[in-house]
């Protein structure tokens, strides 16, 4: 299944699969920030008009804005 971190509720936990068309240097920004293909990432906080989120990735809490966390393709729910 291929999805977007907002198709899923706070608490859940999903896997990295790829990561969307576009600009292949924000992909690099996304990569050096620890999110790589196969890493699990949880849902934490979602603010009250949805933007930004946070997420916990490799034991560090990191916030995206919805655009950026568009750009992350998820899925296999944990």
């Amino acid at each position: 299944m291929r999805d977007k971190l907002r198709d899923y509720e706070v608490g859940d936990s999903v896997v990295i699969l790829g990561y969307t068309e576009g600009d292949r240097r924000y992909r690099n920004k996304l990569l050096s920030m620890g999110l790589t293909k196969g890493c699990v990432i949880k849902l934490v906080k979602v603010a009250p008009l949805g933007d930004p989120v946070e997420i916990e990735v490799r034991g560090y809490g990191l916030s995206l804005r919805k655009g950026e966390a568009d750009a992350l393709i998820v899925g296999g729910k944990i």
